[in-house]
């Protein structure tokens, strides 16, 4: 098994992206701790279905957006399973809001669940990392939209721009402890995230037609390369972003 014996935290991990990470670190033999801020029961759901694979998992109600939260998070990966290998900041939202749309508020939530809590999870796990030993990865679950604009959701895009940045940044500095960063970019995933489109067929049908492999990705699809970056096999990667879109960032009108 590619992760048998590390020990993985995914923020926002019994949902979308997250959980199709959880399910996916675990077959390959990841033991994980399953950040979430709602919805308990489908946690206990998605840790029941790890166990019965012969995985092991545990859940931990936290509020990403608050430090303390962030390091008890790092704890129950170390306390549970004797140290800490991955974080996955998987954990996002987003307001659909143009910028004369946004209030304070709505911006401020934005970048608290987005950039805030990827900024000082990352503090948190790499200082778990250097105290350990051994290094350590951090894979952020960012979007296209960290360097292709999206009008209308500006907001998301300028915390995911933020994040593409964290990575290059905190990749460097972090490079000498054997430390590496990484981002993944999704493109269109059919998670709830995205449900105002799939739930609407002419929505759905132009963006799938915006795609040229012509279908949305299905969290499988993002967790099977966060599977290879924690592998061992992409050892030299760091301060980079892998986009995993399917084509939609290169899209042209032809002119």
């Amino acid at each position: 098994m590619l992760l048998e014996g590390k020990s993985v935290v995914v923020t926002g991990g019994n949902s979308g992206i997250g959980k199709g990470i959880v399910l996916a670190m675990a077959k390959e033999g990841a033991s994980v701790v399953i950040d979430y801020v709602a919805h308990e029961d489908a946690t206990d759901r998605l840790i029941a279905e790890v166990e019965q694979a012969g995985g092991r998992a545990v859940g931990v109600e936290a509020d990403i957006t608050r430090a303390d939260d962030l390091h008890r998070m790092m704890r129950t990966a170390v306390d549970s399973f004797g140290r800490l290998d991955v974080l996955v900041n998987n954990a996002g939202m987003e307001t659909r809001q143009s910028l004369l749309d946004t209030t304070e508020e709505d911006y401020e939530k934005v970048m608290s669940v987005n950039m805030k809590s990827a900024f000082f999870a990352s503090q948190a796990a790499a200082k778990q990392f250097i105290e350990q030993g051994g290094g350590g990865l951090i894979l952020n679950i960012s979007s296209v939209h960290e360097e292709w604009p999206m009008p209308g959701n500006i907001a998301y895009c300028v915390s995911k721009g933020g994040m593409r940045m964290l990575t290059r940044t905190a990749g460097v500095e972090l490079g000498p402890h054997g430390v590496r960063m990484v981002n993944i970019a999704p493109g269109a995933v059919d998670t709830p995230i995205n449900a105002s489109t799939t739930s609407n067929k002419d929505l759905l049908g132009k963006l799938q037609d915006a795609i040229p492999l012509r279908k949305l990705a299905d969290p499988s699809d993002i967790a099977d390369v966060a599977v290879f970056l924690a592998s061992g096999r992409a050892a030299y990667m760091t301060s980079t972003t892998v986009t995993v879109d399917g084509g939609i960032s290169q899209g042209s009108v032809g002119l």
